[in-house]
C-alpha cells in the first residue's frame, strides 16, 4: 500500500501547496514529506513539482498525475465504504450538484432525507458547469443537451418551456399571435452563467430592434416580474405551475413551444458504487419515473 500512501501525500501537498502544511496535517516534518515526494518522482522518472524557496507549483506532468491520483483514491475510498456499508443501512456523505430551479427537487430531497437519515447530503445549487470528478461531486443533476463526458447518466424527467405573461400585461399590450409579434413585447430573458449567451426563444427576430426588457440568470426573478406585469418570460413549466393554476400567469403561443428538455442524473462511472449513491439514484428514478412537466398546456 506504499504507492497509495505516496499518492495520498502527493495529493495533500498539491492541495495545500506546501510541504510544511502537509507535514502539520499528517504530524510529519516537512523534510519527511519532501523526501516522500522525491521518492515518487524518482520512481516515476518525472518531476511533479517546480520548487523554489518560496513557491511550490505543479508541473504539467504533475497536473495530469494529480487528476489520476484523485480518481484512484476516490475508487479506493468508495470500495472501502461499500464494504463497511454492506452489512448496514446506507450512510455517509453525498455531495450533489443541482440546478437553481425551484420547486422541483425540494420535495424529493426532503423525502430522501426522511427515508435515509444516516446519509449526509451536501447540496450545491448552481447553474454553472461543474467538473464532477475534479470538483469532488458524487452526482449532478443537469438539463439540456449533454456532451459525451464519460459519465454514467439516467434520464429523470422531461419538461416543456412556456411563454407566459400576466393577464394585466396582456390586457395592456395585447396577446402575440405569432412569434414575430414578440419583438414588440418586453422580454424577461435568461442569460446562461457558463457561457453568457441568452436563451433562445421560439421566434425569428434576427436583426430586428427589440422592445426594452430585462436580462438575468434567475428563474425566481423572472417569475416574479412576469407576475407583476413587466413582460413575457420563457420559463420551464414546473416553475410556474402555481402561478398558472392561480390565474396569475397565462401562456401564449403554445403551438410554437412544443419542444421538451430533459433532466439527467449523472455520476462517475465506477465498478464500486457506494450504497448511499445507489440509494440516491434509485430514489430519484422511482420518484420522477420520467414524468413530463407541462406536456399539455392550453392558453386561457
Amino acid at each position: 500500500m506504499e504507492g497509495l500512501h505516496g499518492m495520498a501525500m502527493f495529493v495533500q501537498v498539491a492541495d495545500s501547496g506546501s510541504f510544511s502544511a502537509t507535514g502539520r496535517q499528517l504530524g510529519l516534518s516537512s523534510s519527511a514529506v519532501g523526501k516522500s515526494v522525491a521518492r515518487m518522482e524518482a520512481r516515476l522518472s518525472v518531476r511533479l513539482f517546480q520548487r523554489s524557496t518560496r513557491h511550490l507549483a505543479l508541473t504539467a506532468e504533475g497536473e495530469k498525475f494529480l487528476d489520476r491520483c484523485k480518481r484512484i483514491l476516490a475508487e479506493v475510498e468508495a470500495a472501502e465504504q461499500e464494504l463497511s456499508e454492506s452489512a448496514s443501512a446506507p450512510s455517509g456523505r453525498l455531495r450533489i450538484s443541482l440546478p437553481r430551479y425551484s420547486g422541483l427537487f425540494e420535495p424529493v430531497i426532503l423525502a430522501f432525507m426522511q427515508a435515509y437519515p444516516a446519509i449526509e447530503l451536501d447540496l450545491d445549487f448552481s447553474d454553472e458547469l461543474v467538473n464532477v470528478v475534479g470538483d469532488g461531486y458524487d452526482a449532478v443533476l443537469r438539463s439540456g443537451e449533454l456532451d459525451d463526458s464519460g459519465l454514467t447518466r439516467r434520464r429523470l424527467c422531461t419538461f416543456r418551456r412556456l411563454l407566459v405573461a400576466s393577464p394585466a400585461y396582456l390586457a395592456q399590450h395585447g396577446r402575440p399571435a405569432s412569434p414575430a409579434d414578440l419583438v414588440q413585447h418586453a422580454r424577461l430573458q435568461y442569460r446562461f452563467p457558463a457561457t453568457g449567451r441568452l436563451e433562445t426563444w421560439p421566434m425569428a427576430d434576427e436583426g430586428l430592434p427589440l422592445a426594452p426588457g430585462m436580462v438575468c440568470n434567475s428563474v425566481e426573478m423572472r417569475v416574479f416580474l412576469a407576475v407583476q406585469g413587466q413582460g413575457i418570460a420563457y420559463l420551464p413549466a414546473f416553475t410556474v405551475q402555481r402561478e398558472l393554476a392561480a390565474g396569475q400567469l397565462l401562456t401564449v403561443l403554445d403551438d410554437y413551444t412544443p419542444q421538451q428538455a430533459s433532466f439527467w442524473l449523472l455520476w462517475p462511472a465506477s465498478r464500486h458504487m457506494p450504497p448511499r449513491l445507489r440509494a440516491f439514484i434509485d430514489f430519484l428514478v422511482e420518484h420522477f419515473q420520467e414524468r413530463v412537466f407541462g406536456g399539455a398546456v392550453r392558453e386561457l
